[in-house]
């Protein structure tokens, strides 16, 4: 028999109750279950907010095989999501710096072939 902390919350003879709920925990992850819902706000008849409420509930590998990993992709949750962010920020800040240099460098270059056409007049 396996030990299940369900178990040991169980008053004796309501063994048949806890092995069911794990059953049916069991059955839910591997087959899944959806539940939808909508949520409407009306007032005289004029619709002023409308809330879609989707919810899946299954295991991981059920996800997986039915196309729903979109957690594999996402960047904020995928594995190493924050030392690539902070290398990426260092970058990008990198670039800019020198995109300032060179605005700056074409700037300066610029007032000073103005002022030196104005002396020449």
């Amino acid at each position: 028999m396996v030990y299940s902390p369900l178990m040991a919350l169980e008053l004796p003879g309501s063994h048949q109750r806890g092995t069911g709920l794990v059953d049916v925990l069991d059955r839910v992850l591997d087959k899944g279950l959806v539940i939808a819902g909508d949520i409407k706000v009306s007032l005289a008849e004029v619709e002023l907010l409308t809330i879609r409420i989707r919810l899946l509930v299954c295991s991981l590998d059920k996800a997986q095989e039915i196309g729903l990993d979109w957690w594999r992709y996402d960047r904020d949750l995928s594995p190493g999501a924050s030392r690539n962010a902070v290398a990426e920020n260092e970058e990008l800040r990198a670039e800019i710096r020198q995109l300032q240099e060179r605005v700056n460098a074409l700037t300066t270059t610029t007032k000073t072939s103005r002022g030196a056409g104005r002396r020449r007049r």
